[in-house]
């Protein structure tokens, strides 16, 4: 640690950091606020900028809260629990309006209203790390320390599903007693609508006694556990083996969709649910149109736009996430009106757009990489007149909106933020794109 310094901090970074500046150096604060006047002591150093905690807040700001977790400032899973819930909001609101001008230069024509969502206990897919700690005595089962590969000594979550967060102290205790111990480094958690899955990766198999202990565990507190030897090919339901399936609604739609435990889902099903339908409106699909959902992983958008009657086809670079989604599509007797195919995006280009033919709309949904290979594959020929892009990524949002306004003629009619994960650093946000004509 450096030398104590005093600042004002200017403003907060997409990490959720305070942004200040001394000695014409940025310094990045972890735990400081917007116009707060804080003491830091930096913990990394560089020619242009510092990497710093907050040490004491001398001016306080008026949105700071006392955090709602005890394991807040160790644990590596929140980084904004003492900033109030509807400030994060808008910061996050400012990160994707800076980032649209400061790396694409464009700006929405409309800002949507943030969509909120429950704050706590919202988090329904986690990977927490196992870890046996000899100088402690046991073993710990949570998220990674902040800036550190150790494990959080946690006793509860306040941003986990509220039965898994209960949980945690007694998967450590079953984990403490399992002759496996060390060699279980990772519990994926998977939470249902009719069940909640927890897969152990285990680099051992379990002994006789151990598969005991979790058939006990499992019945006792209403859980599944699946067993993962290996890749994603290797996670096998293991006990009880006739639970229901893994599966989440859209009643809006009318829809279930079956997942397995190592398939994309989003985290938090609610706000899934609010962000389907805003996608929806903003698309505004109509029966004769023929539509495309590119990044379409198991359907989670194109099932719901094929109910207005369009014709849509589902885009996915994974072969098992596209068999689950035609999977899902005969389940919800949406076959009719969808089609899917497997297709790498990050490697497309003109003439593979050219072979899927021209579509009325596209809904693109990338990973954080974003879309720049297939914004650069269109063409005026294939150019949709709308196009609904939902990001996890302002940066390369903004990057991808720079080729569609400046080079594809389109504009950026309206974009917001959507809080998928309360007290966190992630932004989730959904822009609308139109072609002039």
């Amino acid at each position: 640690m450096g030398n104590e310094n005093q600042v004002t901090v200017e403003s907060l970074d997409q990490e959720g950091r305070g942004v200040a500046r001394f000695e014409g150096k940025v310094i990045f604060i972890e735990g400081a606020l917007t116009s707060e006047v804080v003491s830091y002591s930096s913990y990394r150093k560089k020619p242009a900028f510092e990497l710093a905690q907050v040490t004491r807040v001398h001016k306080q700001s008026a949105q700071r809260v006392q955090p709602k977790c005890k394991h807040f400032g160790v644990c590596g899973g929140c980084s904004m629990q003492h900033l109030d819930a509807r400030a994060q909001v808008a910061v996050k609101q400012r990160i994707l309006e800076d980032g649209l001008w400061h790396i694409g230069k464009v700006k929405a024509e409309t800002i949507l209203p943030a969509i909120y969502g429950q704050a706590w206990g919202y988090r329904e897919r986690a990977r927490l790390s196992v870890k046996h700690v000899i100088k402690k005595g046991k073993t710990l089962v949570g998220f990674r320390e902040k800036r550190s590969s150790f494990v959080a000594d946690m006793q509860h979550c306040e941003i986990l599903a509220p039965k898994i967060a209960a949980l945690l102290p007694r998967l450590a205790e079953l984990v403490d007693g399992l002759s496996i111990r060390d060699r279980l480094p990772q519990i994926e958690v998977a939470v249902g609508e009719h069940v909640d899955v927890l897969v152990l990766r285990v680099m051992d198999a379990p002994s006789q006694e151990d598969e005991a202990a979790l058939r006990l565990f499992a019945d006792k507190h209403n859980i599944q556990f699946w067993l993962q030897a290996g890749g994603y090919d290797t996670i096998l339901p293991f006990h009880p083996l006739d639970a229901p399936a893994l599966s989440y609604s859209l009643p809006e739609f009318g829809i279930t969709m079956p997942y397995a435990p190592s398939e994309f889902t989003q985290v938090n099903s609610a706000m899934n649910r609010v962000m389907i339908s805003r996608a929806i409106r903003l698309l505004e699909p109509k029966e004769d149109e023929c539509i495309a959902d590119f990044f379409c992983g198991l359907g989670n958008f194109t099932l719901p736009i094929a109910c207005s009657g369009a014709q849509v086809v589902g885009i996915e670079g994974s072969a098992s996430l596209v068999k689950r989604a035609k999977q899902s599509a005969d389940y919800n007797t949406l076959s009719g009106n969808t089609g899917f195919q497997e297709m790498n995006l990050f490697e497309m280009d003109g003439e593979k757009l050219a072979q899927l033919g021209r579509f009325d709309k596209w809904l693109v949904d990338p990973p954080r990489d974003g879309a720049m290979e297939l914004m650069k594959a269109l063409t005026p020929e294939f150019a949709p007149a709308r196009i609904v892009y939902v990001s996890c990524n302002p940066a390369t949002l903004a990057r991808d909106a720079q080729v569609l306004v400046e080079e594809h003629g389109y504009r950026l009619k309206a974009a917001g933020v959507m809080n998928m994960f309360p007290h966190t650093s992630h932004v989730e946000s959904i822009a609308l794109f139109e072609l002039q004509r």
